[in-house]
């Protein structure tokens, strides 16, 4: 019998975790990607008066109707539709609930609103250089849930940098004072990992690891959302509980102990009991 409280499938995903500092898995219900690939593909339709007859195609061949001078507004359309519907931060959550909480926990805080990614071919104007989310204001305690609303492999996915030899490269940072970041990624291009993300997958990753993308190289346009998770009694950062953050699976000890108040005069050295 296995002696940890873990699980022996938890503890493979926790040492798969630790040791590549990600980890890709089929989404948990696929009928709900489907769902928000659809109200992605129907959502930019409308915006740009084009027919959808097959959301996957549509989305990789947004290109053909969109160019990167307008191409922002149709982002922060679609963006700011999706958020406003009800279920989609519970389908996002729900598409990797066992993963989430074998990675982080079962009481999480979740990101208020699920962002949107959208890379034309050969496009310079929707880069992420690299970086790392935590120098940058994010608590160490996160981690990323990214997914693709279309195949997302080579330039037209993400690069990260494994656990060791970003610590390598964050004890060297004092180097790079002064230089740009082009100087940082040529310092370390030969290690990083090109992930590669199907349709149907989800990929959780640290964000305290050195991650960007590049000009998108394929011949079709990348899609992709990403919402970041943590225990909710863990610390914060830049990012608060109640404004960047929200609770969404307290269980009843904790709500019971948050409400709690000790009767009046119970914690007095004085009182009598």
């Amino acid at each position: 019998m296995n002696s940890s409280f873990k699980t022996s499938a938890e503890l493979e995903l926790e040492s798969q975790f630790l040791k590549d500092g990600y980890v890709i898995c089929p989404v948990e219900e696929p009928e709900l990607l489907n769902q928000i690939q659809s109200l992605a593909a129907s959502l930019v339709s409308a915006h740009i008066n084009v027919k959808c007859e097959d959301p996957l195609d549509f989305l990789n061949s947004i290109h053909h109707h969109l160019d990167s001078a307008n191409l922002n507004d149709a982002r922060l359309t679609v963006f700011n539709a999706i958020n406003n519907e009800a279920w989609l931060r519970v389908a996002y959550y729900r598409l990797a609930t066992s993963t989430l909480q074998s990675l982080v926990g079962n009481e999480l805080a979740m990101q208020r609103r699920v962002n949107l990614s959208i890379q034309l071919p050969n496009d310079h104007s929707s880069l992420l250089a690299m970086h790392t989310d935590t120098l940058s204001g994010d608590s160490p305690f996160e981690v990323v849930e990214w997914l693709p609303l279309v195949d997302c492999h080579d330039t037209k996915a993400m690069f990260i940098l494994p656990p060791e030899q970003n610590a390598e490269l964050q004890n060297r940072l004092s180097e790079f004072k002064g230089r740009g970041l082009d100087d940082l990624t040529d310092a370390v291009k030969d290690d990083l990992i090109w992930l590669d993300v199907p349709y149907g997958s989800v990929l959780i990753f640290n964000q305290n690891l050195f991650h960007g993308n590049v000009v998108n190289k394929e011949a079709e346009t990348r899609w992709s959302m990403n919402c970041r998770f943590k225990a909710v009694f863990t610390p914060y950062a830049d990012k608060k509980l109640g404004e960047f953050f929200e609770p969404i699976t307290l269980r009843a000890a904790s709500r019971i102990g948050l409400d709690y108040e000790y009767p009046g005069g119970f914690l007095d050295d004085n009182a009598n009991v």
